[in-house]
């Protein structure tokens, strides 16, 4: 959410930033700024309605004063019936804004996304390479069918060596960030209400993405980011707790709702997968040194897999509604002659914190919002995918990436039985 004072002091500024990411005709700043001004007006009146009404308590209670408390009373009574409209109205308009794209995240949508860095080679094959799904029907590794008859489609099942080397990416990823003593591991519910899915910018604008109970109202996480920008949700910490590091294991869940192109098939976009998340908490002039941090990190993930990379940076229309700035890694994947996102890195700034109302003391003793940041570290649905295309032999094995195969125990071939 971003700072009302903000939109009054600098309007024009705020309004260049976020047409880049929204089109003009979407965008009305004027009107939430005149609702602040009517609900700031009723709130001033009220509180001069209801001290007016304390004086009247004081004195002795005759007829006169009970009817000029009565109509005191009846006064306020509306005052709050069109405060609470104007309260709902406003927040709702504040609460849709997108962030503010940092000064260096161009305009436009996907279309406008930048390519920063490139790791290793597109692999060259000299016979006809297959695809991830045939490849890991033959090897026996995902069974589709059986979980198509149990869940529908967008579900799989690992199998066999399937599951060690979905394991073993986890077991990789895990160890990774044990490695850096300053992040602590989490493994954080799998369900989340409606304002933690606001908080953490999910709600209003996905809610559709989102897998909701019919009873309860809650959702399923679609990332351990919703999980993790909560935890410390309401709370005012020591400016010497921060930075906050964390990194999470969950199963995520999404619809994927919309039209899949036709080659989207298998893990390329499924309702469910496996992902570790790393999470920041900082004070807001670290903020960026992490986001360098998280970058660096899920690079050096990938990039111990010996997987072909593009490091990409986000345009303003193709960045998450929270988020300033992203930077994605895309993992090259030959049946589709393209690039699939495995880690997206972002940073929020205080959007999310505002949501949440998490602060810090600042040296003065003032309460000053948290900046949060986040980064895939990483999910495996589609890590597996590349790993299976982009190291698959003539004879249709496939090459276990050598990080892997002590989680293997020592395999280093993926070959039919």
């Amino acid at each position: 959410m971003l700072d009302i004072k903000l939109l009054q002091d600098d309007k024009k500024s705020v309004e260049a930033a976020l047409l880049k990411r929204v089109d003009k005709k979407n965008l009305d700043l004027n009107s939430i700024i005149r609702l602040d001004k009517e609900r700031r007006a009723i709130l001033t009146k009220k509180e001069a309605l209801q001290a007016k009404r304390n004086e009247a308590s004081k004195t002795k209670p005759d007829k006169e004063t009970v009817e000029v408390m009565k109509a005191l009373g009846s006064e306020i009574k509306n005052l709050d019936k069109e405060l609470t409209e104007i309260e709902a109205e406003y927040n709702s308009r504040l609460a849709a804004l997108p962030n503010i794209p940092a000064n260096d995240v161009v305009a436009g949508g996907k279309k406008n996304n930048k390519i920063l860095d490139s790791f290793a080679e597109q692999p060259k094959f000299d016979f006809k390479p297959k695809d991830h799904v045939e490849l890991a029907t033959n090897l026996e590794l995902i069974d589709y069918k059986r979980s198509a008859k149990m869940s529908g489609s967008g579900f799989w099942t690992y199998i066999g060596n399937g599951a060690l080397l979905e394991w073993a990416l986890l077991n990789y990823f895990i160890d990774y960030h044990r490695n850096h003593s300053e992040y602590e591991f989490m493994i954080p519910p799998y369900l989340l209400n409606q304002e933690s899915a606001f908080i953490s910018g999910h709600l209003p604008k996905f809610k559709e993405d989102l897998y909701w109970t019919e009873e309860e109202k809650i959702c399923l996480n679609a990332t351990s980011e919703m999980m993790l920008g909560n935890f410390h949700a309401g709370e005012i910490l020591a400016k010497d707790e921060l930075p906050k590091k964390y990194y999470a294991f969950s199963t995520c869940f999404r619809r994927e709702s919309g039209a899949y192109r036709t080659e989207e098939r298998g893990m390329i976009r499924g309702h469910q997968f496996n992902k570790i998340e790393m999470f920041h908490l900082t004070v807001p002039e670290d903020s960026w040194t992490s986001f360098d941090e998280l970058v660096k990190y899920a690079q050096e993930l990938v990039e111990g897999l010996d997987l072909h990379y593009n490091t990409v940076q986000l345009a303003a229309g193709d960045t998450g509604t929270a988020m300033a700035k992203t930077i994605d890694l895309e993992v090259w994947i030959p049946s589709m002659n393209t690039y699939k996102e495995v880690s997206s890195i972002s940073n929020a700034l205080d959007y999310q914190a505002r949501r949440g109302n998490i602060r810090f003391k600042d040296k003065d003793s003032k309460n000053q919002f948290v900046h949060t940041l986040n980064a895939s570290g990483l999910a495996t649905s589609r890590i597996f995918p590349a790993i299976l295309e982009q190291n698959q032999q003539s004879d249709g094995s496939v090459k276990v990436p050598k990080k892997l195969q002590q989680y293997m125990g020592g395999l280093k071939v993926l070959m039919q039985k």
